[in-house]
Formats: structure tokens, C-alpha cells, sequence
């Protein structure tokens, strides 16, 4: 699945951080428990990015850990 393939790139680990911070950021500017609670989930895609993990990996019969990119 081109999606799942997409997610474990260098650039879909990126997509994941960049979606977790602003979800922390429209959750913190919203303010209230919906917000707070919008930016609890926001920590979910930020630390699997930031760990290099997809969550949904196992659905998609993926490796759950993305390529380790060695310089």
C-alpha cells in the first residue's frame, strides 16, 4: 500500500512530527479540555515521528520501525 510505503519514509517520519506539533499547537492556541485534549493527542504522531515508529504499521503488514537512515 503506497501510503503505508510513504509513512515509513524519511519524509513521512517528518509528516508525523510536523502533524503531531501542530496539533499540540492548535490544541494549546484553543485552549479548554477540548484543547488539552487536542494537544494530548498530538504527542501520539510527535513521539512515534520523533522514535521513528508508525503506529499503524501492523495493519498494513509493514515493519513497525521505519529504516534507520545512517549518514
Amino acid at each position: 500500500m503506497p501510503f503505508a510505503r510513504f509513512m515509513g519514509t524519511t519524509t513521512g517520519r517528518a509528516v508525523r512530527v510536523l502533524a503531531g506539533v501542530v496539533l499540540i499547537v492548535v490544541g494549546l492556541a484553543a485552549g479548554g479540555t477540548a484543547g488539552w485534549i487536542v494537544a494530548a493527542v498530538g504527542l501520539v504522531p510527535l513521539t512515534a515521528g520523533l522514535a521513528n515508529l508508525c503506529l499503524f504499521a501492523p495493519l498494513f503488514h509493514t515493519p513497525f520501525r521505519g529504516p534507520t537512515d545512517a549518514a
